[in-house]
């Protein structure tokens, strides 16, 4: 299982790319992504950068891999898209893929996604989803990775593919809003 982290995006509604915004008290935001699919089960994690990445390098916590997508601008399709060609390069049968922008998201909402996968994670499709509203993390098992990648355009996310693909929701509203934060 690989944790992946998008966090390319310029942050255009929040005045500044999310990868480099601090919570108050100065713990970075991919900081805390990372922490939270560590603490999910993730053993390896990888970050998508793309906006200031020099700058937000610095902020990846030590043993995450980095990833630099220099055509981050084309949207959330394309990083999805180098998050999938990275984790081909692993022996990961499956990716559990979060957003930047969620530093409340517990670690819970993450192992619940996890457990609603098929027994075969190579083949699971699984999404949380708050009050009926879908949401982050998504598990995307390998053998959708490349069908995943060819269907993926302009600053859409996977979320027709999933469900095309009849993923299981996973209600985690109880756990948390799952909103993220533009502000």
């Amino acid at each position: 299982m690989l944790g992946v982290v998008l966090a390319a995006g310029g942050g255009s509604r929040m005045g500044r790319p999310k990868a480099l915004v601090r919570e108050p008290d100065g713990t970075p935001w991919v900081e805390l992504a990372v922490r939270m699919l560590r603490e999910a089960g993730c053993p390896s994690v990888l970050v998508v950068l793309g906006a200031e990445a020099d700058a937000a390098r610095a902020l990846v916590p030590p043993g995450a891999a980095i990833v630099t997508h220099p055509g981050w601008s084309e949207g959330l399709a394309s990083t999805v898209r180098v998050a999938l060609d990275a984790a081909a390069a692993t022996p990961a049968d499956a990716v559990l893929l979060t957003l930047v922008d969620l530093p409340g998201l517990p670690a819970s909402v993450a192992r619940r996604v996890l457990d609603a996968a098929d027994t075969e994670p190579a083949t699971s499709l699984a999404r949380a989803v708050f009050d009926g509203r879908p949401g982050h993390p998504v598990l995307i098992g390998r053998a959708h990775w490349t069908r995943l990648s060819a269907a993926l355009h302009g600053d859409a996310g996977a979320s027709a593919y999933l469900r095309d693909h009849r993923a299981v929701a996973v209600e985690c509203g109880d756990l948390s809003t799952g909103l993220d934060r533009d502000r």
